[in-house]
């Protein structure tokens, strides 16, 4: 499983920003995928992560920090899952990862994430 995250940059507070994360259609099909942010100097932090398999239905989860103003969503035509991040402040910044999940029922909890892609920065600025 590759998975290859984008769409990273330096917004304002208040500003929105995409990311993306490119792996296949067979991917999006098998396993949940997740999205985690890790800011300098913490530990890793589940962003939130949806799924869209036959054993879950079509399912998402967002992380309190971040619910209601990111939402996760996929493109079946560009295989791409995408984190729509809007109202962004400064302690949003950090260096964002998808991820998916291949084990387990806790994904939506963000366990069991075995297949990850690059980072990708997100800098918010006050």
């Amino acid at each position: 499983v590759q998975l290859q995250a984008s769409g990273g940059g330096l917004v304002q507070a208040g500003d929105s920003l995409r990311l993306s994360c490119a792996a296949s259609a067979r991917t999006f099909s098998i396993y949940p995928m997740g999205w985690f942010r890790q800011a300098p100097g913490k530990e890793r932090e589940f962003v939130g992560a949806a799924s869209w398999t036959t054993r879950t239905g079509v399912s998402t989860y967002y992380a309190d920090s971040v619910k209601g103003r990111f939402t996760i969503s996929r493109d079946g035509a560009k295989n791409t899952v995408s984190l729509q991040m809007s109202s962004l402040k400064p302690e949003d910044t950090a260096v964002y990862y998808c991820a998916a999940a291949t084990g387990g029922s806790s994904w939506y909890k963000g366990q069991g994430y075995d297949y990850w892609g690059q980072g990708t920065q997100v800098t918010v600025s006050s």
